[in-house]
């Protein structure tokens, strides 16, 4: 009888482990919100971090074609950073004039911020590298050297072009309209290398499917960073911290490699020899007819994640007005 109680007892535990998984399996886990670390007057909408990006700059921000939200790395690092900080993120596209928006109180913080920017705000430390670097597809290829008269593609009339004419001669240089014109010359053997910023000539090889690497740069690096007001010190504390929890946690380099293929190590990279002694003259550059702010290239148009949209890393819908 005893035996027969405990086998009863078994069967029902084993049934109700079932009916359990069972309804387990049927639900979907949502990750708890995390408690907001700022708010209002810190930031200008309670339980919202208001996000400026530049949508014209691919692939750090811009709207593909078949739809009118902006994506693209700097809307998933703002994505990350609101998450980070317990707000729900919302986009303003504020075009070449993140000073403006930030003073008349429009957004929080801008992203997408040249460190060697003339700016009268603060900057975070940067997420994301910059610089002119020189591409090559092939796995054995060496820093060159003006002695060794390379064959240089870059965009025409872009910091990057000037760049190699200013080290390299107006022989070495490859003039292209634009990127994916410049590495389709490096894979057809026209040119030795490409010259582009770091972030957006990693974006166009790995969107044109060029399976091509940084073997060095051609200025000592600078950075992409995220701008706050001056007077904002709580909000720059909060930015500083939370970028240093996504870079260490490993979230911004997966973020790069999404858009890039890779992530982008720049202290790791060499230096060709003018780079060694001096930083691209930006002003010299831009009287050439180079536009400025983004390393002068203009990349693909920025392509929608699978997803088809984005969304911050808690699952909640970032709002985006174009404003």
């Amino acid at each position: 009888m005893k035996r027969m109680k405990a086998l009863v007892c078994c069967a029902a535990a084993a049934c109700l482990a079932m009916v359990l998984a069972g309804c387990s399996s049927q639900q979907s886990y949502t990750p708890p919100e995390k408690s907001a670390t700022v708010s209002s007057p810190t930031i200008g909408k309670s339980g919202t971090l208001r996000v400026g990006v530049n949508a014209g700059s691919p692939p750090l921000a811009g709207s593909p074609s078949s739809s009118s939200k902006i994506v693209g790395i700097d809307v998933d690092v703002a994505a990350a950073l609101a998450d980070q900080l317990g707000l729900k993120l919302e986009i303003v596209d504020v075009g070449t004039d993140p000073e403006a928006a930030l003073k008349e109180g429009k957004v929080d913080v801008a992203m997408g911020i040249g460190s060697e920017s003339d700016v009268s705000f603060w900057r975070s430390p940067a997420y994301l590298p910059k610089g002119v670097a020189l591409f090559s597809t092939s796995a054995n290829a060496t820093v060159p050297t003006k002695a060794s008269s390379p064959k240089i593609a870059a965009q025409v009339s872009s910091t990057s072009s000037w760049q190699v004419t200013n080290e390299f001669g107006q022989d070495a240089l490859v003039s292209e309209n634009d990127l994916k014109s410049a590495f389709a010359a490096l894979a057809d053997g026209s040119a030795q290398y490409v010259a582009a910023d770091a972030v957006i000539g990693m974006y166009a090889a790995h969107s044109g499917d060029y399976d091509a690497q940084i073997v060095a740069l051609m200025q000592q690096p600078g950075g992409y960073c995220v701008g706050v007001l001056e007077a904002n010190t709580e909000l720059q504390a909060a930015v500083k911290d939370a970028l240093a929890a996504l870079t260490d946690g490993g979230i911004v380099s997966v973020i790069e490699k999404k858009w890039l293929g890779t992530d982008i190590d720049a202290s790791s990279l060499p230096l060709t020899t003018g780079a060694s002694s001096a930083k691209t003259d930006e002003s010299k550059a831009n009287g050439d007819g180079a536009t400025s702010g983004d390393g002068s290239e203009n990349a693909p148009a920025a392509e929608d994640d699978e997803e088809g949209n984005v969304e911050d890393n808690a699952g909640r819908n970032a709002v985006q007005p174009t404003a």
